[in-house]
């Protein structure tokens, strides 16, 4: 196997991303057959210390570099996409919060607070009518004034984890078309989960249901008012992205290598190993995902050595081609174990549906590569 040339991790760093994997293991069945985060599984991410990764030390956490995040994300995203990413939306929402200083110092602190607790919180921008925010576009949910704070209603979709978090980031617009950020807690009265989270194609653990507001109070100082977008925020949630669905590539490749070594067919008296196709198809998929892994951590190294915009273009290149990877090794690692990767016996089916998830969170492909083209060109991203 080639040899892993990831970050080494600080010892405690290492130790609750392993913990974090190894609840991960645990309890994945269980969340697919769910549908859901169960109630065990959620417990276990929140005692495995992860919620702690991004937390600079000097609110309580473990100070986690983006080039560290990245490699401990893809840890996780190996033992299954659908719970690595309940625990990425929360690490990426923390980081770049403390990193770009996107919410105000009161939030901060609530946001430390449950990270060392390990209360799991998640950023909610998705509508049904807006779809992802990414491309613009005022919320439908509404935030009005009232009780010393303000009034939320509205529906949130795709709220990954959504009946395992304590806190959620809301997204509304007030009646001058402003737009705030309301940290809500998930059990206050008038929010309520809807399990819309049916029969998904993919990430079918995640328990990305609906969630709906209605006429929920939130106190004035846990609204971050409107702001520019700050580059952290794609910074933290594209490698969060590109690394939960590289371990997905990792997890099909690994899945392979295991089959093939094992595979005899009586026909041909050996290992399917031993065949030359077999051989080219795992040095393909194996040369793929180490590439997208060394240009994800290019692209996090160069924004942790410098975290200006300037830094992003490369980043969302990594998201694209991480992605693409994902995808591209697990159809052929499909292909090449043949009809066994249409059984339970494989977890081949789960991961190329899982990968293809990847795709759909944005930037798309065509806004990733583009901006980096651009940023080369010395001139404006086109729209």
């Amino acid at each position: 196997m080639t040899p892993d040339l990831s970050p080494t991790l600080p010892p405690e760093m290492q130790a609750v991303t392993e913990r974090a994997a190894q609840s991960i293991r645990a309890h994945a069945e269980a969340c697919e057959v769910a549908e859901d985060v169960t109630p065990e599984a959620a417990e276990a991410l929140r005692a495995s210390g992860y919620t702690r990764l991004t937390l600079p030390r000097e609110a309580g956490g473990l100070g986690a570099t983006l080039e560290q995040y990245a490699a401990a994300q893809t840890t996780l995203g190996e033992a299954n996409a659908g719970l690595a990413l309940v625990l990425a939306m929360h690490t990426h929402v923390v980081g770049a919060a403390f990193q770009g200083r996107t919410v105000p110092e009161a939030l901060l602190a609530v946001l430390a607070r449950a990270s060392v607790e390990g209360q799991l919180v998640n950023s909610l921008a998705s509508e049904p009518e807006l779809g992802s925010p990414s491309r613009g576009g005022l919320p439908r949910t509404a935030a009005v004034p009232g009780g010393n704070g303000w009034r939320v209603t509205g529906r949130k979709t795709w709220a990954t984890g959504a009946r395992a978090l304590s806190l959620a980031l809301v997204t509304a617009a007030t009646p001058d078309g402003e737009v705030l950020r309301l940290l809500v807690p998930m059990q206050a009265p008038g929010v309520q989960v809807e399990p819309t989270w049916t029969d998904a194609l993919a990430l079918r653990s995640s328990g990305s249901h609906d969630v709906t507001f209605r006429d929920v109070h939130v106190p004035a100082d846990h609204t971050a008012p409107p702001a520019p977008g700050h580059p952290a925020s794609s910074a933290w949630f594209w490698t969060a992205i590109a690394a939960t669905y590289l371990g997905v590539g990792f997890a099909a490749l690994h899945a392979l290598v295991g089959y093939a070594r094992e595979r005899v067919p009586t026909a041909l008296g050996r290992p399917i190993a031993t065949l030359p196709r077999v051989q080219e198809n795992v040095g393909r998929i194996a040369a793929e995902l180490h590439a997208a892994r060394a240009l994800l951590l290019e692209a996090a190294r160069a924004w942790d050595t410098a975290p200006t915009a300037a830094s992003v273009p490369l980043l969302a290149a990594a998201k694209a081609h991480a992605t693409n990877a994902a995808v591209s090794a697990t159809d052929l690692a499909g292909r090449t174990a043949g009809g066994a990767a249409l059984t339970p016996a494989l977890p081949l089916a789960r991961l190329l549906r899982d990968a293809r998830a990847g795709l759909t969170h944005p930037p798309a492909d065509e806004v990733s590569y583009g901006s980096l083209g651009a940023a080369l060109l010395g001139v404006e991203a086109g729209r």
